[in-house]
């Protein structure tokens, strides 16, 4: 009797419509603007990138300005927080395809499993994504930028920073042995729900070790200070992983706060976008 094959896992799109627009044509057209924003792109190939997650009428120009300018790899790592305490504290989306309006994107199955094997605390669990918005925001600038592109979707709530900074660097020494490049994405909003002067304070002490690519300093700072940055844990991951692929230097690419969008300085939300090569 034949083995029956093993289902894969799609993705359908949860925050299409609230965060961005749920016609393929109007998502696309609004994307390819804020793309259309960014710096040229740099010579160097970009280890790591750091986008905000929010709706697009708040963060979609960060987000545009950042991922425009990186000179991504065609595989992308991508990683981000876990806002609804589902799954497992490393959850891989093992295989299938993420859908956004008018298209999807694959994921790397193979690579998937080789992260996996490399580092045991990363678990395929597609429960951790199945409501968590970060990555589902960022697919459509990917798709923009290369249709081709292929991703592995990671969500992280392990507040550890010692298993944060071992799973990191596992991963960085996974990444080096994989026979293509891969390019890691991390999704995070900043300081939330402060007044804008408190945001831009906070954001640039939270940014200064990122900056650096010091992750211990950056961890202590954003949990020490109490700064209210979403994806602190999988932004350490990100760090770790990419000194081990070789980063050295890291630019803030852009800043803004939900505050210079709707007016209200008194309580914002901090976006920034960083690259480092």
């Amino acid at each position: 009797m034949p083995m029956p094959h093993a289902r894969s896992h799609d993705r359908q799109p949860v925050v299409a419509g609230q965060f961005y627009p749920a016609g393929a044509d109007a998502l696309m057209r609004e994307v390819r603007g804020y793309l259309a924003q960014a710096k040229p792109k740099g010579q160097a190939p970009t280890i790591l990138a750091m986008a905000p997650h929010a709706g697009y009428c708040y963060s979609g120009a960060v987000a545009g300005a950042t991922l425009g300018q990186a000179n991504l790899a065609r595989t992308v790592l991508l990683l981000g927080p876990n806002h609804t305490g589902l799954g497992k504290p490393f959850a891989i989306w093992p295989d299938g395809r993420w859908t956004f309006p008018g298209g999807a994107l694959a994921v790397d199955a193979p690579l998937a499993a080789h992260l996996c094997e490399k580092e045991p605390r990363l678990i395929p669990d597609t429960l951790a994504h199945q409501r968590e918005h970060s990555l589902e925001v960022l697919l459509p600038f990917l798709a923009a930028l290369d249709p081709e592109t292929s991703i592995v979707p990671l969500c992280v709530s392990n507040p550890s920073l010692d298993t944060l900074m071992a799973v990191g660097a596992a991963i960085g020494q996974a990444l080096r042995q994989w026979q293509a490049p891969v390019s890691i994405v991390v999704s995070s909003d900043m300081s939330h729900y402060v007044p804008h002067q408190v945001a831009q304070a906070q954001d640039a002490e939270a940014l200064e070790p990122a900056l650096r690519l010091d992750a211990t300093a950056f961890y202590e700072t954003v949990r020490g200070r109490g700064i209210s940055m979403c994806g602190v844990l999988p932004m350490t991951v990100g760090i770790c992983a990419a000194r081990e692929l070789g980063a050295t230097r890291a630019e803030v690419a852009a800043y803004a706060t939900s505050g210079q969008v709707n007016g209200d300085a008194d309580r914002v939300v901090g976006y920034a976008g960083l690259l480092a090569d």
